[in-house]
């Protein structure tokens, strides 16, 4: 949900070029603009690194793609359509793909989200490339509600093939998803890593200069139902019911993509119940002031990887109510700096919010101890670093003895 903007951090020790020499890192994501908003970061740490960097992905966005040219990395378009079911359409995606490998023959490839890494994967596989990096973002629908059918039970076996050779590394972002991927033999525990997130930009995403006053609840998410977001809107209604004050802007666009994908005409019948307080404000440039015009942040999501969305609120200072589910207990640790609420539950919800907008001093506390965790656990430069011991264990590997 971020702007895709230059982002400003960076490790401290870039520039002395720990792989000077060390060859072509490719990353490959489903799309541009997802690239720009998590891994740029990362990528351009990589090539002050060392790597010769491209970027392979969807090329959809033209925005998105110049700005990782503007960042003098390469960019090698991928024909994909992130919800493809299509066989033909996705056979030709994998093919594409495995011509892209044999084609640049990269050294090591950084896939990233769980279409990216089975398709990367089987193409890394087929081109033979040497070392492989799995970055599970979130285990999507198809580790919850939709996983049950054929469909779900496909995608784990193809993580199976995915993910047990000994060149291969695959990152988690929260140990319920590496403990669930161990305990199903989908990845060998020896193989997995946790590094907790993409990373975020405490320069950037600071808390406002003055509190805000007015009850503001920003939900920053894609408008989909496995984000919560019908609860966060049950739950206004709650709260307009008891008489409390509150607005809930809804920041975030839908995703057509996305089989969990909520209608634009719902997202405005919402905001055209009289009383209720609902905004949809859709995709915004600048989250940054998103956040920090709310009092509140909000994500009551029944699944995630590590949420940016709420790294970025803690980062503001924000106080944070969110579903006690993996991922977002991972970000907020209930009293501490935010309230978890049990997923799907709409009255916990606005019994979290109701004790948060009562007590304005409660929501400084609470967002105070929210940044200094993020200052301590998931600054860009930290989350850079462990990737990078990721890919030096495996060059290492392969290096000639």
């Amino acid at each position: 949900m971020s702007a895709t903007r230059e982002p400003r951090s960076a490790p401290p020790d870039a520039d002395a070029a720990p792989f000077a020499g060390a060859g072509r890192l490719l990353f490959v994501v489903n799309d541009a603009i997802f690239f720009v908003s998590h891994r740029l970061p990362l990528a351009v740490a990589a090539a002050r690194a060392g790597f010769d960097v491209g970027v392979v992905a969807a090329p959809e966005d033209r925005r998105a793609v110049q700005t990782v040219l503007d960042h003098g990395l390469a960019f090698h378009p991928w024909r994909l359509r992130r919800g493809g079911t299509n066989p033909a359409t996705e056979a030709v995606s994998l093919l594409q793909l495995v011509g892209i490998y044999r084609r640049l023959r990269p050294r090591l490839v950084h896939h990233v989200a769980q279409k990216a890494v089975i398709y990367g994967s089987l193409a890394a596989r087929a081109a033979g490339v040497p070392s492989i990096v799995n970055a599970l973002t979130g285990l999507g629908w198809t580790f919850s509600d939709g996983g049950r059918g054929s469909v779900g039970r496909l995608v784990k076996r193809l993580h199976r093939f995915c993910h047990g050779r000994p060149n291969t590394r695959t990152i988690f972002q929260n140990p319920d998803d590496r403990e669930l991927f161990v305990a199903e033999r989908l990845a060998p525990s020896a193989q997995s890593r946790l590094i907790r997130g993409s990373g975020v930009d405490a320069e950037a995403f600071r808390p406002a200069e003055r509190p805000v006053e007015a009850p503001i609840v920003v939900v920053p998410a894609r408008m989909l139902y496995d984000k919560g977001i019908v609860e966060v809107v049950e739950a206004a209604r709650l709260l307009r019911a008891r008489r409390v004050p509150v607005e809930v802007r809804l920041v975030g666009p839908t995703d057509a993509h996305n089989p969990a994908a909520i209608p634009e005409a719902t997202l405005r019948a919402w905001e055209a119940e009289v009383g209720v307080g609902v905004r949809w404000l859709g995709y915004t440039e600048d989250m940054v002031a998103a956040l920090q015009q709310a009092r509140i942040a909000c994500l009551p999501s029944h699944r995630e990887g590590a949420p940016k969305a709420l790294i970025e609120a803690a980062s503001c200072g924000l106080p944070i109510v969110t579903a006690d589910v993996p991922g977002c207990r991972e970000v907020v640790h209930h009293e501490v700096n935010g309230l978890l609420v049990p997923r799907g539950d709409a009255a916990a919800l606005a019994d979290a919010l109701q004790a948060l907008l009562a007590s304005p001093e409660r929501c400084r506390a609470l967002g105070r101890r929210g940044r200094e965790r993020v200052l301590a656990e998931f600054t860009i430069g930290r989350v850079v670093a462990q990737t990078f011991d990721v890919y030096r264990e495996l060059l290492d590997e392969r290096a000639p003895g």
